[in-house]
C-alpha cells in the first residue's frame, strides 16, 4: 500500500501517519511512504526502518502530482492512502489518471467549512471539494463534527465516511512525559500556575486569543509556555510585548518532547478557532493534565464532555477563554485519570485502520 503525505514537519497529521506506519501488522499491510517535501523533516528519524521512504523532491503538492501518478503506475499498489485536505483534494482531481481499480482512502484533518473561511475564494474552494471529494472511495474523519460537516455542506455520501479517532501511543507519551524539562526551561516561580499550549503559530490555533485572554487575567499568578513555530511568531511576540505580558507568556519554539511540557504543566490550553480532532488535547490528557479549551468544532466537546477536570469556554473569544481560565483556576481540579484516554490507545485505533484498509482492498 502506498501512503502519501505532504511533509514530515512537526504536525499532528504527520505524527498520526507515523504512528500508523510504526504499528501496522506487517503480515497484513506492507506500507511504502511517499513524501512531497522532505525539507525540514523533523520526523525523518521516526519513519520505521522497514518502510521504504520515497522523497518526491518537490516543494508543492501540485508539482508532485505527475510524480505520484508515475509512481502509482510503476508500483501498482493495492491501495492509495493520503492525508491532509489539500493533498486529498489534488489527488481526487487527478483520479482519472489512476490505474484502473486502485482504491483511494483519504484522511481528512479539518472541519472543512471552517477551514475554507480563511481562503480568498471560499465558494470556489467549496465547489471544488463538493465536486472532487466524491471521487474518494472512503474518507476517514476523526470526529462526528468533521463527518457531519462534510455530509451537510459538501454532499459527501455518509456511507463513504468512517469515524476513527486519532491514535495515542500511551506508553511512549507517558514515558517521555516523565522526562525532565530542559534545564533552561524547568524553573517556574513557586506557587505560580503553569499553563502550556502547543501547535503551529497560525491563525487557526487562536494563540492571539490566548495572549489576550491571559492579559485579561491580571489577578492570576500564571506562566504560559507556547510550543511551536509558524508564520505568526513575530506578530504574537509583538502582541505579547504590547500587552506587557513578557514576564508571563513565552514562545518556546518547536520542542522535540512536548510531553514533558504537558506533564509539567498544571493545565493545557487549547485556544483554536477550529480543529479536525486535536491530538494535543488527547496527549495532554494522557499525561494527566487537565485541559481548558474553546468550544471549537472538531471533536473537542466529544473528547472533554465527561472529563470533570477540564473546562470548555462558552465561546471562541478572548473574553470567554479568560473566564474559563479563571473558573478553572478557582476550582483547581485534580489530575486526569489514566482511563480517560483508553479508547484512543494506539493498538485499538491501528486495528480499526487495518480493518478499513483491508476492506477497501477486498472491494
Amino acid at each position: 500500500m502506498l501512503f502519501v503525505i505532504p511533509s514530515l514537519h512537526g504536525g499532528g497529521a504527520e505524527r498520526v501517519m507515523l504512528i500508523l506506519l510504526q504499528h501496522f501488522d506487517r503480515t497484513r499491510i506492507r506500507p511504502v511512504l511517499a513524501v512531497v517535501d522532505m525539507r525540514d523533516a523533523a520526523y525523518r528519524d521516526a519513519v520505521p526502518a522497514d518502510v521504504e521512504l520515497i522523497d518526491l523532491g518537490c516543494t508543492r503538492v501540485l508539482a508532485a502530482l505527475p510524480k505520484i501518478i508515475r509512481l502509482l503506475w510503476a508500483r501498482r499498489p493495492e491501495l492509495l492512502f493520503s492525508t491532509l485536505g489539500h493533498l486529498n483534494l489534488a489527488l481526487s482531481l487527478m483520479r482519472v489518471f489512476f490505474p484502473r481499480g486502485l482504491r483511494h482512502v483519504a484522511r481528512e484533518t479539518m472541519v472543512v467549512s471552517e477551514y475554507l473561511r480563511e481562503f480568498r475564494r471560499p465558494r470556489l474552494w467549496a465547489a471544488l471539494y463538493r465536486h472532487a471529494y466524491r471521487r474518494v472511495d472512503r474518507l476517514v474523519c476523526q470526529s462526528y463534527d468533521m463527518r457531519d460537516d462534510l455530509v451537510a455542506h459538501f454532499g459527501f455520501p455518509l456511507n463513504k465516511t468512517r469515524v476513527i479517532r486519532n491514535p495515542l501511543a500511551l506508553e511512549t507519551i507517558r514515558a517521555r512525559g516523565a522526562e525532565a524539562l530542559p534545564a533552561e526551561f524547568a524553573a517556574c516561580v513557586p506557587g505560580r500556575l503553569r499553563f502550556v499550549a502547543a501547535g503551529r503559530l497560525v491563525a487557526q490555533k487562536g494563540f492571539d486569543l490566548l495572549v489576550a485572554a491571559v492579559a485579561q487575567c491580571p489577578a492570576l499568578d500564571l506562566q504560559l509556555d507556547i510550543l511551536g513555530e509558524g508564520p505568526e511568531r513575530e506578530r504574537l511576540q509583538a502582541q505579547i510585548d504590547a500587552a506587557g505580558q513578557g514576564g508571563r507568556i513565552y514562545l518556546r519554539g518547536f520542542q522535540s518532547n512536548p510531553y514533558a511540557w504537558f506533564a509539567a504543566a498544571d493545565g493545557f490550553v487549547l485556544s483554536s478557532r477550529y480543529e479536525g480532532f486535536s491530538n494535543v488535547v488527547l496527549e495532554s490528557l494522557a499525561c494527566g493534565t487537565p485541559v481548558i479549551a474553546t468550544p471549537c468544532l472538531g471533536g473537542v466537546r466529544e473528547a472533554l464532555a465527561d472529563v470533570l477536570a477540564c473546562e470548555i469556554a462558552e465561546a471562541i473569544s478572548a473574553e470567554a477563554l479568560a473566564a474559563a481560565l479563571r473558573c478553572w483556576a478557582a476550582r483547581r481540579p485534580a489530575r486526569v485519570l489514566p482511563d480517560v484516554v483508553a479508547p484512543y490507545a494506539v493498538e485499538r485505533i491501528v486495528r480499526l485502520y487495518e480493518e478499513l484498509l483491508l476492506e477497501e482492498v477486498d472491494e
